[in-house]
């Protein structure tokens, strides 16, 4: 009797929890005078045209000049985590409850494509490659994939995402025990931090030094020997050619070879690296927690710090002429560069 009715209770408030989630409805960002002073985790340039931020409780914020921002109205408060523009007028972002939002008028406006609080996971990324075809991902494997511009998405089981180990184990469920086999396809893929495209190569990087890429825009990946046990936050392809990825505690790799080994390089710094930038002058910069802010002048050999006091986290950058804009833990910050110049 006891186990009948603990049983019970346990299905009721499953019910009860599942009733709840469903019940729950976004409600708009609040439209504040001190949102440029939010905790803001990424920023991009859009068509050379202007520029787009967005971070926590639903906030993206445009300018034109890298200077004045502007809070645009969003219809929820989920945290966001990056930003991704296909075209001048095309935009997508993503972020927590596996939200994902819609611009089609250059982010003056936003509209809800996706948004699961009941999954209880983020995104962390997302690409088009086009105004119709994209890609989001997020914690625990999440993968999402739109063929129509956003108007649908529908997830996606890469297995071969898998280590191998996992990858046989996932076969032989496949083949004896469909249901376990759900279950662990829920949980054996790591967390999927940073989407990076490099002309018909699409990369990702991720948590336990995760690295795969593909050539068919996802469709297959290979994914690659991990020359790294803590997660990887960012990658780019510098001006010289040269892959570097950055992550956990300081940690910076750098491969000439298309990725098919890597160097680790020494920095300054043991605080943990948020993102990666390369520009066209052939600067590398590397951002990360506790203010961290280093340049590199020889294609990601060597990096040296550019003085940032205020000890706050710093998640992502643009360029614009001599100086970085900065999207940090208290905001956009401008800081001039010229003496890396």
């Amino acid at each position: 009797m006891i186990s009948k009715l603990l049983s019970g209770l346990s299905v009721c408030c499953w019910l009860t929890s599942a009733m709840a989630a469903a019940q729950v409805q976004p409600q708009a960002a609040y439209l504040l005078p001190g949102a440029v002073r939010s905790v803001l985790t990424d920023i991009v340039p859009v068509a050379g045209k202007f520029y787009v931020s967005a971070g926590e409780r639903g906030h993206i914020l445009l300018s034109q000049d890298g200077m004045k921002w502007q809070q645009m109205p969003v219809p929820l408060q989920s945290n966001l985590n990056s930003v991704y523009f296909a075209d001048e007028m095309h935009g997508w972002a993503v972020g927590h409850d596996a939200s994902i939002l819609h611009s089609a008028d250059g982010g003056q406006s936003w509209v809800i494509q996706q948004f699961l609080p009941e999954l209880d996971k983020p995104l962390f990324d997302v690409f088009f490659k086009d105004a119709n075809e994209g890609i989001a991902v997020g914690a625990y494997g999440m993968f999402y994939r739109s063929k129509d511009g956003g108007k649908s998405w529908q997830s996606e089981f890469h297995p071969e995402l898998a280590s191998e180990d996992d990858q046989a184990l996932l076969a032989e469920l496949k083949e004896t025990d469909p249901e376990s086999y759900a279950i662990e396809a829920e949980s054996v893929l790591p967390h999927f931090n940073r989407l990076y495209a490099d002309g018909s190569t699409l990369y990702l990087v991720g948590e336990a030094g995760f690295f795969a890429k593909s050539l068919d825009f996802g469709a297959t990946w290979q994914r690659q020997p991990e020359f790294y046990n803590g997660s990887l936050f960012g990658i780019t392809r510098t001006a010289q050619l040269s892959l570097i990825t950055v992550g956990l505690r300081g940690h910076v790799f750098r491969s000439t070879d298309q990725g098919q080994s890597w160097q680790q390089i020494q920095i300054p710094s043991p605080a943990t690296l948020n993102s990666v930038l390369s520009t066209s002058d052939g600067k590398v910069y590397l951002l990360g927690n506790a203010g961290t802010l280093l340049v590199s002048d020889d294609d990601g050999q060597s990096f040296s710090a550019i003085n940032e006091t205020d000890g706050k986290a710093i998640l992502n950058a643009v360029k614009i002429g001599a100086n970085l804009v900065v999207a940090t833990e208290v905001g956009i910050k401008t800081i001039p560069t010229k003496e890396t110049e």
